[in-house]
């Protein structure tokens, strides 16, 4: 079988070294997605879309926790820096499992005549123990709408996507360690308590690329300051500076499509997200937090 299917700790030679990656994944062909200024939008709203899918095995216990939070986008870390949009996440917590809608909405002034205006939303339902997840996107672009479904399911040692674009539906088969969002933040938080410097991983993005990412996590040192109007405003508590990298998972070789680095606190919520694509960089800043409670749930 894959290495990627063992669980535990993962080195990095280990995870690039998986020259079969292209077989496990078995994908199938996906529409074009559009010019290059489009990537670069789509890229940014990745970075701000946070949690993503992080990790090996699912954590015995969620740390992850039911949040409303605002972020406040600007183009450029500077405080004097553009504003350029906003993005909206709540995730709340049944005892059937947790719910994800998330919002972000942006226009980038390229001249004094041409504007990109871009909305994302995504919907989506993730179980307790992270084996399924079902979700929606809806990507409206200067009034032009792109809708997709789907689902991910994990069946023994198997993951499969099936996806319903506006071209036609896509089928194929992800690693085993690929988690959904809500467990990946988790096993992240789990990884960074342990005192782990950097690990690599492979995590589905639903919003981007419709395919596996190889993810590096490392610490960081280039956290911005916050380029709000409060500076003082953030959640509080145990917090770690990241930085991640994001390449195409069966084009390891390649330079890294974006990066991120991040505040990751220890409830899950993030704060001072800078997104680079090379072309811009987009800073996210923390506006307003609303934690909410877990409900209390029988044992199954």
């Amino acid at each position: 079988r894959s290495t990627c299917s063992d669980s535990g700790a993962m080195g990095g030679g280990a995870l690039r070294g998986q020259k079969n990656m292209a077989r496990t994944i078995d994908r199938a062909g996906r529409p074009a997605q559009g010019g290059g200024m489009r990537s670069v939008v789509r890229y940014v709203l990745l970075g701000l879309g946070l949690p993503i899918g992080f990790g090996l095995t699912v954590p015995a216990v969620a740390q992850m926790q039911p949040h409303r939070a605002e972020y406040q986008l600007r183009l450029g870390p500077a405080a004097n820096a553009p504003r350029i949009g906003t993005a909206v996440q709540d995730l709340s917590r049944d005892c059937a499992g947790w719910h994800l809608k998330r919002d972000i909405t942006t226009e980038i002034a390229l001249t004094s005549a041409w504007k990109i205006s871009v909305a994302s939303r995504l919907d989506a339902q993730e179980s307790l123990r992270g084996s399924a997840l079902r979700f929606r996107t809806l990507t409206v672009q200067n009034g032009a709408e792109r809708e997709t479904r789907g689902r991910i399911e994990r069946s023994g040692q198997e993951t499969r996507a099936e996806i319903f674009y506006p071209g036609g539906p896509a089928q194929f088969t992800l690693p085993p360690p690929t988690l959904m969002p809500v467990a990946a933040i988790d096993y992240l938080i789990e990884r960074l308590r342990a005192g782990a410097a950097n690990f690599p991983t492979l995590t589905f993005d639903a919003e981007v690329i419709g395919d596996a990412f190889l993810v590096d996590v490392s610490e960081s040192s280039r956290i911005q300051s916050r380029t709000d109007d409060n500076p003082a405003a953030g959640p509080k508590g145990k917090s770690w500076p990241v930085f991640m990298t994001f390449t195409r998972g069966r084009q390891q070789d390649q330079r890294p499509l974006f990066t991120v680095n991040a505040l990751v606190f220890e409830t899950g919520v993030l704060d001072r997200l800078s997104v680079d694509t090379g072309l811009v960089t987009v800073q996210a800043d923390l506006k307003s937090l609303e934690m909410r409670t877990s409900p209390t749930c029988p044992r199954s």
